[in-house]
């Protein structure tokens, strides 16, 4: 890339993908549910939270390090799993695992990567230390799901994490117009090497859809926690809590860690933007679980305020999608540099030398 051309901001990033990627992966990786309200709510609600700065602290220097689930981190960020990577580049999800990895942020690998487990586990033979954390979706074939468990387990991931928010795929009107399926010679490779699935090309209709409708458990309760956890000794992450009265219950399932998301507006629309109920979940949660926050991050501020609200990490989703077209490998460790550069920078306008400086009493509505 010329700099001269290079992006400075993730939107940057976001308006240049355009120009690398086909009409159907767009629409996939951008698109919400239905009306996309709450798509947009994510962003609008970072923009409502105030900042209210301490002046006259010393912040020559700034340290952004944190760890999460015991394990360190060199800023409060991880990337969200998301599917199909090969969609935006070659390198697909080996790229953004390999950037993760030499930024020190975490890494979570979607169920339906295009790489597979052990593809992106290998990426740590470089970086012993990343912190690579498994998404997974219940299957009805509950001998796949054990199979996709124990494979993560033996491939060294540090967590499972459980998408507890889509017990059925959300309507996305784009994919359902596209008829969205994977182009010939990409597949979802974890779960093609098991039961030689595929995502079908249906007509009128998101073939993704279909594939949720014929494979995922929609029956999935609390109760199967304990069958998950029977499955390997990792702890337990669950992503897309949304109220206080389920984080207590996920707590009380034995689950370390609580992902606060709306699944980037991409199911339930309507439903309410992460940030906004953040602060309710970490109450509610009482320290005894982490809290992270997923939906709407795109600045440094944005980090600086989920933090001031609780959370202890962010998810960040898109934006890694972008680099990703724009530049590979390099695309996505540019995002995360930007991030970086950008969250010390509001630390150090608002008073923060170090994270546990950043409290609720910076922000306010």
């Amino acid at each position: 890339m010329h700099n001269h051309l290079q992006p400075i901001n993730l939107f940057e990033y976001e308006q240049l993908a355009k120009e690398h990627l086909s009409q159907m992966a767009l629409d996939y990786y951008s698109s919400g549910a239905w009306d996309e309200i709450t798509l947009q709510d994510n962003r609008a609600a970072f923009e409502r939270l105030k900042l209210r700065p301490r002046m006259l602290v010393d912040v020559s220097d700034r340290n952004l390090t944190t760890s999460i689930l015991g394990q360190p981190l060199e800023l409060p960020l991880l990337i969200a799993p998301m599917a199909f990577q090969c969609l935006a580049h070659a390198d697909g999800e080996l790229a953004t695992a390999t950037a993760a990895a030499s930024a020190g942020v975490g890494m979570i690998l979607s169920t339906l990567a295009t790489k597979s487990i052990e593809e992106v586990a290998a990426v740590r033979q470089n970086f012993p230390n990343a912190l690579q954390w498994f998404q997974l979706y219940i299957h009805k074939d509950k001998g796949l799901t054990r199979a996709l468990v124990e494979r993560a387990y033996k491939s060294g991931y540090k967590a499972l994490c459980l998408t507890v928010d889509a017990p059925v795929l959300g309507q996305r009107e784009r994919d359902q117009r596209n008829e969205f399926s994977l182009p010939s010679g990409l597949q979802a490779a974890n779960i093609a090497t098991i039961s030689g699935l595929n995502i079908p090309h249906e007509k009128g209709e998101s073939g993704l859809f279909t594939y949720f409708a014929q494979q995922l458990n929609p029956a999935l309760t609390w109760k199967d926690l304990a069958w998950l956890q029977s499955l390997c000794p990792l702890p337990l992450v669950i992503k897309g809590i949304l109220r206080g009265d389920d984080a207590v219950r996920a707590v009380e399932c034995g689950v370390q860690a609580i992902v606060v998301s709306n699944h980037g507006g991409r199911q339930l629309d309507g439903a309410i933007a992460s940030l906004e109920v953040l602060a309710e979940i970490v109450a509610a949660v009482d320290g005894k679980a982490e809290v992270l926050l997923d939906g709407g991050i795109r600045r440094g501020t944005d980090i600086l305020k989920a933090l001031a609200l609780g959370a202890k990490a962010v998810l960040i989703g898109r934006p890694i999608l972008w680099g990703l077209a724009v530049a590979g490998q390099a695309g996505v460790a540019h995002i995360l540099s930007l991030l970086q550069t950008e969250l010390s920078l509001a630390m150090a306008l608002s008073g923060c030398a170090q994270l546990q400086d950043i409290d609720p009493s910076l922000v306010k509505y």
